[in-house]
């Protein structure tokens, strides 16, 4: 707002409201402003770079952005830089017939006489330069990149240097910078036979559960014990065990899987497990300790106040550990350590087979915390067996994908829906509601079933739909209740249960069934996700909404 006032008191109009704008008319000042110290004599007598006048803009600006700039001023040249939000630089060497080959050069070099001409791409996300070139850089914090006639150049922009004794602008140190190949395929960002992203990453969970757990699970054969192997976490596993406590630190769909993996944390490492969401978290400035172990996961590893809330843990001496779905992100470089959930480029904005592999990442994890402990190793055992099947058991929920299309069609005049759970399913509850409301836009609301009578039972008539989630475990008999009493109020219910329960939990009817497998209480939810993402998909189709691009949200979310 004072970048703006100033630049208003200068002669500067504006057009919107919006920040973005602030900066190119701030850049056309100080660009103004060294060209009239230049003349003056006052500017060391050279003349002006375009990159010393982003990085002079840079020294103006706060929060993170990733930019690039153009300038009729600087034709044939081109600017980028970043703090905070993604940003990297594809190179393609012109005449490549196709981008499979390995990179013979080690760094990225300046093109030379003579040389092969490139062509330079600037995204977010890997996924959009894949079918250009799969060579890339991953811009760091604080980097400008500056192309002049075929060539880039790297700097390192330093707030705090100070301008010559004569009065020029500080010289930035250049960088030298490796390229990197993607490991990623175009296939994986087309929509193949499907009419959208979503659904088609609705469909691939079987596939990328079998890639986040492949290589990880030990079978157990030939007289060995079951087990789980973490490359990214084996050496920090001791360090977590002793920790005082350990933190899901997330956003959105992220929080709602550590939230559905922390009871199996706490009964497998035997430690208090704190659930955190990352932008209270900051506001807070909640304690944080030296003995703790913090977990920050996020399926872009760009997430704003998920890297926020990690830089603050690092200050107080945490352990850091990344749970993130990109190779190269900015919390899996900024972590101690971590894990890769391997699910595949997921282009929709809602998550669906992200939120599973996470899920799964997360429960082997819990797995590797317990195996020093004997006496719940017939339970770990038990749960390595059913992740061996859950592959399977997600291509049978799939089958379902008509019964949800049937559902959505009665719901999609609603304004509302409520979703019950409790136990490992409050996560689902939550989740599925998120799902709902966040393609559909419709107004959903998970509910921990344990709250029912504390607010939300005013609200059930025979008109609002309400989804209870009752599958088999420890709390089972209590969402019995639960539906019991919201019939005996005419309530307008949707039962997920076990397969072969429907007329326990609905004896007298009334009620829509929706019979799902039955795995281990903490694999569950894997499950159980997989109805409501079909329902939000079908609904939002239904109702005419842009599926993989929801009003007002982002992929990744690189602002507070």
């Amino acid at each position: 707002m004072v970048l703006k006032e100033t630049l208003l008191r200068h002669g500067f109009g504006f057009e919107s409201d919006t920040d973005t704008e602030v900066i190119p008319k701030l850049a056309k000042f100080v660009h103004d402003s060294l060209t009239e110290e230049t003349k003056s004599g006052n500017g060391g007598g050279k003349d002006i770079q375009f990159s010393q006048v982003v990085m002079e803009v840079m020294r103006q600006i706060e929060g993170a952005y990733a930019l690039i700039f153009k300038s009729p001023h600087y034709p044939n040249e081109l600017v980028a830089c970043k703090c905070g939000s993604p940003l990297l630089l594809g190179v393609k060497e012109i005449g490549e017939s196709e981008n499979r080959g390995v990179f013979a050069e080690s760094e990225l070099r300046l093109a030379e006489d003579g040389g092969k001409p490139k062509e330079f791409y600037f995204a977010s996300d890997a996924s959009a330069v894949v079918e250009h070139t799969k060579r890339v850089m991953v811009i760091e914090d604080n980097e400008v990149v500056h192309i002049r006639n075929g060539t880039v150049q790297i700097y390192k922009f330093e707030a705090g240097k100070a301008r010559t004794a004569s009065g020029g602008l500080p010289r930035p140190a250049s960088v030298e910078r490796a390229l990197s190949i993607l490991a990623m395929e175009v296939e994986q960002i087309k929509k193949g036979n499907y009419d959208h992203y979503m659904q088609k990453e609705i469909h691939e969970q079987p596939d990328s559960l079998t890639t986040t757990m492949r290589g990880r699970l030990i079978q157990g054969e030939n007289g060995k014990v079951k087990g789980v192997l973490l490359g990214g976490l084996k050496d920090h596993l001791r360090t977590i065990r002793r920790s005082r406590r350990i933190l899901f630190i997330g956003c959105g769909t992220s929080y709602h899987a550590g939230l559905a993996t922390r009871a199996l944390v706490e009964e497998l490492s035997g430690g208090p497990v704190t659930m955190e969401l990352a932008s209270d978290l900051l506001d807070r400035q909640g304690p944080i300790y030296r003995e703790d172990t913090c977990f920050f996961v996020s399926q872009s590893g760009e997430t704003a106040d998920t890297l926020q809330a990690l830089e603050y843990a690092k200050a107080c001496g945490a352990l850091c550990v990344g749970v993130t779905n990109t190779v190269g992100s900015a919390i899996a470089r900024g972590t101690h350590c971590g894990v890769h959930i391997n699910a595949g480029c997921e282009i929709g904005v809602a998550s669906t087979k992200a939120y599973t592999s996470q899920i799964a990442a997360m429960t082997m994890m819990a797995l590797a915390l317990g195996e020093d402990t004997l006496s719940n190793r017939s339970r770990r055992e038990e749960i390595i067996d059913d992740l061996f099947n859950l592959p399977d058991k997600v291509k049978e929920v799939l089958k379902l994908d008509n019964d949800m299309k049937m559902l959505a069609q009665e719901l999609m005049m609603e304004q509302s829906l409520l979703v019950f759970g409790r136990g490992y399913n409050y996560a689902t509850a939550l989740e599925g509601a998120l799902k709902v409301k966040e393609v559909a836009l419709m107004h959903s609301e998970g509910i921990l079933a344990g709250e029912m009578k504390h607010g939300p039972l005013a609200l059930v008539d025979e008109t609002l739909p309400i989804i209870v989630i009752a599958t088999r475990d420890a709390t089972c008999s209590k969402q019995q209740s639960v539906i019991q009493q919201l019939q005996a109020r005419k309530g307008r219910l949707i039962v997920i249960c076990s397969k072969g329960d429907a007329n326990l939990m609905c004896p007298n009817g009334g009620c829509r069934v929706i019979e799902v497998p039955q795995l281990q209480d903490c694999l569950q939810p894997i499950i159980n996700i997989v109805p409501f993402q079909l329902l939000a998909y079908h609904l939002t189709v239904l109702r005419g909404f842009n599926v993989d691009q929801p009003r007002n949200l982002a992929k990744s979310v690189t602002t507070s």
